[in-house]
């Protein structure tokens, strides 16, 4: 299984994040990380309203059969406002609303990150909630691989810069397909 955490940074919530997202990057790097894990793997991630679509979008190209590889975790506190995107996917674990946002945004991620055994977990774009799944999967999988896709910028470049990765790739590549199959080589069997 690969755990993505990924989102576009909204620009009036945090410029911090806004400010250094490639969001045209972000795009194509989770359209190229659903192509190359979906047929090869289990790609687990919490619904968003911008990287749902873009899973969806992939999937539809792809065979049916691949719907047993994706896990789509989304909180109930959104149950109201859940996109349609969301009835595409089978495998779709709702997890529990609680007193408020983030509490409910906590019981989401807690179970999404310890229900399930990762190989890696790849960072793209993202705000603070990127950066708390990032801390909670190495306490959860401190032996898996974690692969923030710096080029992506937002929270995926500040934790790279933070944990000073030496992988250049993931700063200045921006051929991600052919990234994410040199990433992934040795941890998937790969088609």
């Amino acid at each position: 299984m690969i755990f993505l955490s990924a989102s576009i940074p909204d620009c009036e919530r945090d410029p911090k994040y806004y400010d250094t997202a490639d969001i045209i990057s972000i795009r194509d790097a989770v359209r190229a990380l659903a192509t190359l894990i979906i047929p090869n793997s289990t790609l687990v991630w919490g619904g968003h309203p911008a990287i749902t679509p873009l899973i969806r979008n992939v999937m539809t190209l792809m065979n049916s059969r691949t719907q047993d590889h994706i896990i789509l975790y989304q909180s109930e506190f959104f149950a109201d406002r859940y996109p349609m995107d969301n009835e595409f996917f089978k495998q779709v674990v709702f997890t529990k609303k609680n007193d408020n946002l983030e509490l409910s945004l906590e019981e989401m991620r807690m179970r999404m990150i310890s229900e399930n055994q990762f190989k890696a977990c790849v960072l793209i774009g993202g705000m603070e909630g990127v950066e708390i799944e990032y801390e909670m999967f190495i306490r959860y999988h401190p032996n898996a691989r974690v692969f923030p896709i710096a080029s992506t910028g937002a929270a995926a470049k500040t934790i790279y810069n933070r944990t000073k990765n030496d992988d250049s790739r993931l700063l200045k590549d921006y051929a991600y397909l052919s990234l994410f199959r040199s990433l992934f080589q040795n941890l998937l069997e790969l088609d």
